[in-house]
């Protein structure tokens, strides 16, 4: 198929009528069609724009859900160079950072009535709730509540929440077609695939179908396994018997993620529980095939967070395996599997105020002790800093250190 015929339209849309990051979308139909160049520094050039354009750190525009549909013929333009990279495009202008909802399914239900939510809203009211809000933080928190409250527009709100939801909307009403692509010929299409038909639960029964025929013949490792996990967001209890298949085998990468689906659907017996907890302290090692797209391919602070979502105590050895883990992350990769520690081992939520470290439980005691000892590197990050804060620990490593009887030197 021709670049005139995949395009056709493109130059009808008033572009420079449209917004994103940066202003007016004039630049966007010519960053589309660079995606489709045969010269791989310009399609580099086009990708990284519309990255910081129309998907600006995760925030969506008006011109976003315009942009869907051309991104999606490319897609499917067997011409077109990695349409990899393409499809995985159109999952970020859907969801954003994945992040944000893993390891539960994306709530769509939920989101549509958030939105909802905003355009019933009465302004007034809002900045009511938000003022109490301010008024209800502890004293760290107050001075970043109060610059949020100061910040919030509610036409600004409203008009993001109906853009990112429409740029939703926009790749949802090309997924029948997109599904196509889980028969492509190149994995690393395929895997993409497999990838964005996860996060649109409205469409399940199609797209479950459409990766249990994947999986009945798949033979690449990277491909199965973003389908299983997908599988398992999108709600396949009928997968089970695969699923379990995967679970005894030999590959350490399908072993992962039939564990992950298996624990999204809420059969997470011991073999399970084994799986993901040797996965939290030695995950399995990077392969010459398509990457696990989902958690931007972190496989021990996935294992770790799906630990964390489950409900009741977990066996001592499974704890061991997410702690042994924590130990060795720094930096980014802490992250996660700080949040699953914290989570495990404070199921109450954060200890307000904060008692004395001995009176805290030895799980407790042994997962603050480790935060405290890991690296500078770590602790300059605001991101991990921040959620020590959340959850009521000193926010400062040196007087974490203290907290814990550490001494300041590290």
């Amino acid at each position: 198929m021709g670049d005139g015929d995949v395009l056709a339209g493109l130059d009808e849309i008033d572009w420079a009528e449209l917004k994103h990051a940066y202003g007016p979308a004039g630049d966007v139909p010519g960053l589309i069609r660079a995606l489709a160049s045969t010269e791989p520094d310009e399609r580099e050039r086009a990708q990284y724009a519309l990255y910081g354009n129309v998907f600006h750190q995760g925030s969506r525009y008006e011109a976003t859900g315009v942009a869907v549909p051309f991104l999606a013929r490319l897609a499917v333009d067997p011409q077109v160079p990695q349409r990899d990279e393409i499809v995985l495009m159109l999952a970020a202008m859907a969801i954003g950072y994945d992040e944000a909802y893993l390891p539960a399914s994306l709530d769509i239900a939920g989101w549509r009535a958030q939105v909802d939510q905003l355009r019933a809203a009465d302004p007034a009211q809002t900045l009511r709730q938000l003022d109490a809000w301010v008024g209800a933080a502890r004293e760290e928190e107050r001075l970043m509540r109060e610059i949020r409250r100061d910040l919030y527009d509610p036409e600004t709100e409203l008009r993001a929440a109906q853009a990112e939801l429409g740029a939703y909307d926009a790749v949802r009403a090309e997924v029948a077609g997109l599904r196509g692509l889980l028969e492509d010929g190149d994995p690393q299409v395929r895997a993409a695939a497999c990838y964005l038909v996860g996060w649109f639960p409205e469409l399940a029964a199609d797209s479950v179908a459409c990766l249990r025929m994947l999986l009945s013949r798949e033979s690449v490792p990277g491909v199965s396994a973003n389908a299983m996990v997908s599988a398992g967001l999108l709600g396949d209890a009928g997968l089970e018997s695969r699923l379990r298949e995967y679970l005894s085998g030999q590959e350490p990468l399908l072993r992962w993620a039939s564990a992950i689906a298996l624990a999204r659907l809420g059969l997470a017996d011991p073999d399970v529980l084994g799986a993901l907890a040797a996965a939290s302290e030695d995950p399995p090692q990077p392969g010459t095939g398509p990457p696990v797209h989902f958690l931007d391919g972190d496989l021990k602070g996935y294992a770790a967070q799906a630990l964390a979502a489950l409900d009741g105590d977990l066996p001592a050895d499974v704890m061991d395996g997410v702690l042994h883990g924590l130990t060795r992350s720094e930096q980014v990769a802490a992250f996660p599997m700080t949040s699953a520690a914290l989570r495990l081992a404070f199921p109450d939520g954060a200890p307000d105020p904060l008692p004395a470290f001995g009176e805290l439980t030895e799980l407790q005691q042994r997962v603050v002790r480790i935060l405290a000892g890991l690296g500078p590197d770590t602790w300059r990050w605001v991101n991990f800093t921040a959620m020590l804060r959340n959850w009521g620990l000193p926010a400062v490593q040196a007087d974490c250190r203290a907290y814990v009887g550490l001494d300041s030197a590290h």
